[in-house]
């Protein structure tokens, strides 16, 4: 967030005071970003963004889509690395042909308890057969821009941070956050 939200200040709760956990029971990631900010901004009274990001797949009926954190979680409710998450997912799409995929970054700017932006992007990419590159996290190493010739794990970080799912929404969120002159109290947004 402090990378796509340059000249912003970004806190996260713990930097203001405030344990902040929250449950995500949503259907979209709409429900999900927009739970989480009004639940934060219910225990703060501030200006507050959340998001909720994913990748789905539609040959696997859009999995692992808003459980992308949670996919393949072991019977005991852990959860699984993104090693093993990403290695469960290639297993999963062994046979698969279309391997078309996206990622989906939804984030919600909350003002008040009436009051609040969206901005939702997505960036399309193929699931690879082997994971590749070392930079970024989650599903990066197996999610292949053919535009770029490289796996999200091997793009600069920079480059990532323009083009990715997150970067684009956090673009949308930045001009909304400008055109309204910065709603932190002392211009900060606790995300």
């Amino acid at each position: 967030f402090t990378q796509i939200l340059e000249g912003h200040t970004v806190l996260m709760p713990a930097d203001i005071g405030t344990a902040f956990e929250y449950v995500e029971t949503g259907h979209t990631y709409l429900e999900n970003a927009l739970g989480k900010a009004r639940h934060l901004h219910s225990l703060t009274g501030r200006t507050v963004i959340a998001d909720d990001s994913g990748l789905s797949v539609p040959a696997l009926g859009g999995a692992p889509g808003i459980y992308s954190a949670r996919y393949g979680a072991l019977s005991d409710g852990a959860k699984r690395t993104a090693a093993e998450r990403n290695a469960l997912l290639l297993e999963n799409m062994t046979a698969v042909e279309d391997r078309d995929a996206f990622f989906v970054c939804c984030m919600v700017l909350v003002l008040d308890e009436y009051r609040f932006f969206v901005a939702q992007e997505t960036v399309h990419g193929v699931i690879t057969r082997e994971p590749a590159g070392d930079g970024g996290f989650g599903y990066d190493p197996v999610f292949y821009i053919p535009e770029y010739g490289k796996t999200v794990a091997q793009l600069p970080p920079e480059v990532k941070n323009r083009i990715s799912h997150r970067g684009r929404a956090g673009a949308g969120m930045a001009a909304i956050i400008d055109s309204l002159g910065h709603p932190g109290q002392d211009g900060t947004l606790p995300v």
